[in-house]
């Protein structure tokens, strides 16, 4: 299927970030890697208005359809396996900000880990990370996908969704996206600087949903609670368990007991 680009360009809110700006693609997180791969391409993002085979984590299928955003930024960074474990947190945040900004409602989104947003208790968003090695040696290509419920929400039998139109907030993708672009932007700068992930760490735990609380932790071979106690440096969840040990979860589902 032809691909009809919209419009590209330099991305006004957010200087030194190129975008694309496509009517509808299979996926736009290959397609930012694609730019990376084959142009050398780096903080260029590609927007669609829909996308035709959407992926969430652990490739699931994300609803796709015209009205919400669907938008990817590829970025180059040393190839540094655990530093780049803190990008989900950069990702979150940036995400937070816009759409809080978007839709003019401070304190409106919870985060749970590592990069859900949620708004009494339901998802309005997903963020797949993936990445690949770069042309130059050691350095690789990450590419972190955002798509946003603003008028419509999948049905996903693991966890309660909504949109932002279903609760009262009238977003277009395009002005969203202008906002994810320069929130992004400003949240890298703070994380490659000195210190940087101790701010990200700061603020999403500021905003972060059940800490303190008993969640459970989905594996594909083991299921198990614990209390959520803090980040680790690498962003990795700290639980408490009942035998009085902690345990450090890198990966996996998570679940409250009121979100079952």
């Amino acid at each position: 299927m032809h691909e009809k680009l919209i419009d590209k360009g330099p991305v006004h809110t957010a200087p030194g970030f190129s975008f694309e700006h496509f009517e509808s693609l299979a996926s736009t997180n290959p397609e930012a890697l694609a730019r990376a791969r084959d142009d050398g391409l780096s903080q260029h993002w590609i927007v669609a208005d829909e996308q035709r085979a959407g992926r969430a984590r652990r490739g699931r299928n994300w609803t796709s359809e015209k009205g919400n955003l669907f938008a990817s930024v590829v970025v180059r960074f040393a190839q540094e396996p655990q530093r780049l474990m803190q990008l989900p947190f950069v990702a979150a945040l940036s995400l937070m900000e816009a759409v809080e900004l978007a839709c003019g409602a401070h304190g409106l989104i919870e985060l749970k880990w590592p990069n859900d947003l949620l708004v009494e208790g339901a998802k309005i968003s997903g963020i797949l990370l993936e990445s690949e090695p770069a042309e130059q040696a050691g350095q690789v290509n990450v590419v972190c996908g955002f798509g946003v419920n603003c008028l419509h929400h999948p049905d996903i039998a693991m966890y309660p969704t909504v949109s932002l139109a279903g609760l009262g907030y009238r977003v277009a993708p395009q002005d969203l996206f202008l906002q994810l672009a320069a929130r992004f932007a400003a949240w890298i700068e703070i994380w490659q600087g000195p210190g940087g992930f101790d701010e990200v760490r700061r603020r999403w735990l500021a905003r972060a949903a059940g800490r303190g609380k008993m969640l459970t932790v989905r594996l594909p071979n083991e299921e198990f609670t614990g209390v959520f106690v803090d980040l680790d440096a690498f962003g990795r969840l700290i639980l408490a368990l009942d035998n009085g040990k902690e345990r450090l979860v890198s990966a996996g589902d998570v679940f409250f007991p009121n979100l079952r």
